[in-house]
C-alpha cells in the first residue's frame, strides 16, 4: 500500500511540443550498423508469461490481459474502483493511466492510495508524438518490476496509445523489432489497433533506441570513427527495415479499409 506522504500521485507536466525525432538515414544507422563486434548490443531473453494463450472472444476487450509477467495491458474499466478487489488479487501495484485532458473527467486515478500512478496526457490522434512518452514509460515500469512489483497500462479501450507504449517498452528492452513486439501484445491481447501515426512512430524508433543505446555504449575513438563512415547500411539491416516498413504499411492499409 502506498502513502500520500511517501508515494504521491504522478502528474508529470505535458512535455513541450517537440517535432517527431526522425532517424536519419546517414549517423543513426550508422552508429549502430557499422560498431565493433565486440561491443555488440545484448539483451535480455524475452520471458515467457505462465498463464497459456487463451482463445480471444469479445468480452475479453474490457479485461485486462498480462503481456509479460507483471506487465499488464488493457481499457480504463480494469481499472475503475469496482476493479480493486482484481487488482489486488493479481498483485498490481503500478498503474500507468493515459489520457488526454479532455478525458480526465471520466478516465482518472482511482486508487491514489493503493497504486502508484504515472499519468499521461497523451491524445490518439495520429500526429501526437508518442515516440516523446517512450522513455518515461520505460523508467516506470522497469522501476516498478525491479522491486517486484506488477504494473497494468490503460488508455480508454487498450487498443491504440496504451498498447503501442506497450510495443515499445517491448522493442527497447528486448531488442524487438516492431512487429515481433507488435505479434507478442496481439497473441495476448487480440483487439490492439494503433493509430496510423503511431505505426509509422514505433517503426522508427527501433533505429532511435538501438542508436542511443549504442552511442552510451561506445568510447570516444569509437563514436568519431562510426560517424565519419559513408552513408550505407549493412544489407540484412537494409532488408529488415523494409519487411518492418512492408508490415506497417499493410496495417495502415487495413486501417483505411475499415
Amino acid at each position: 500500500m502506498w502513502s500520500r506522504e511517501t508515494n504521491p500521485v504522478v502528474f508529470p507536466a505535458k512535455p513541450p511540443e517537440t517535432p517527431i525525432p526522425r532517424a536519419e538515414p546517414g549517423r543513426l544507422v550508422r552508429a549502430v550498423s557499422r560498431m565493433d563486434a565486440d561491443n555488440k548490443l545484448q539483451f535480455p531473453s524475452l520471458p515467457v508469461t505462465k498463464e497459456e494463450l487463451l482463445d480471444w472472444v469479445y468480452p475479453m476487450r474490457r479485461e485486462m490481459q498480462e503481456i509479460l509477467p507483471g506487465l499488464f495491458l488493457g481499457p480504463y474499466s480494469s481499472a475503475m474502483k469496482s476493479k480493486l478487489p482484481i487488482l489486488e488479487t493479481q498483485g498490481v501495484t503500478h498503474i500507468v493511466c493515459v489520457r488526454q485532458d479532455i478525458e480526465a473527467n471520466f478516465i482518472k486515478p482511482n486508487f491514489p492510495h493503493t497504486f502508484r500512478y504515472l499519468v499521461l496526457d497523451i491524445a490518439d490522434n495520429p500526429v501526437e508524438n508518442i515516440i516523446r512518452f517512450f522513455p518515461t514509460t520505460k523508467e516506470f515500469i522497469d522501476s516498478c518490476l525491479a522491486t517486484g512489483g506488477k504494473v497494468l497500462v490503460h488508455g480508454n479501450a487498450g487498443i491504440s496509445r496504451s498498447a503501442a507504449l506497450v510495443i515499445a517498452y517491448l522493442m527497447e528492452t528486448f531488442g524487438m523489432k516492431y512487429r515481433e513486439a507488435f505479434n507478442h501484445v496481439q497473441e495476448r491481447r487480440f483487439c490492439i489497433n494503433p493509430n496510423v501515426g503511431f505505426v509509422h512512430q514505433l517503426q522508427e524508433y527501433e533505429a532511435i533506441y538501438l542508436a542511443k543505446l549504442t552511442i552510451k555504449m561506445m568510447s570516444p575513438m569509437q563514436l568519431g570513427r562510426s560517424f565519419s563512415l559513408q552513408a550505407g547500411v549493412a544489407g540484412s539491416r537494409k532488408r529488415s527495415l523494409e519487411e518492418d516498413e512492408d508490415f506497417g504499411a499493410m496495417q495502415v492499409a487495413a486501417a483505411h479499409n475499415r
